[in-house]
């Protein structure tokens, strides 16, 4: 029996495109904390989102990956809301 070509920590389709989805977000957060015009809060909120993303790195659970990336998207759709406001 020939031996598996592909690495023992392959993702499957479904852990890849919810990789995608949790990069997407991280970059899109990121570009909205980019306009922050504070250089004290856009420092924080920068250090918050990298440290989210990086306490919630290991979860393999999908249900819970989902909630958080729908948790995420609400943050940043509010941040966005607030960053127009304070632009108008």
């Amino acid at each position: 029996m020939a031996a598996s070509r592909l690495p023992p920590a392959t993702l499957t389709l479904k852990q890849f495109v919810r990789r995608q989805q949790v990069l997407l977000l991280y970059r899109r957060i990121l570009q909205a904390i980019r306009q922050v015009p504070n250089d004290s809060d856009r420092k924080y909120l920068k250090d918050w989102a990298r440290e989210e993303f990086k306490r919630n790195k290991s979860a393999t659970e999908e249900d819970t990956i989902r909630m958080m990336i729908t948790q995420g998207n609400m943050q940043l759709k509010e941040l966005e809301k607030t960053l127009a406001l304070a632009r108008s």
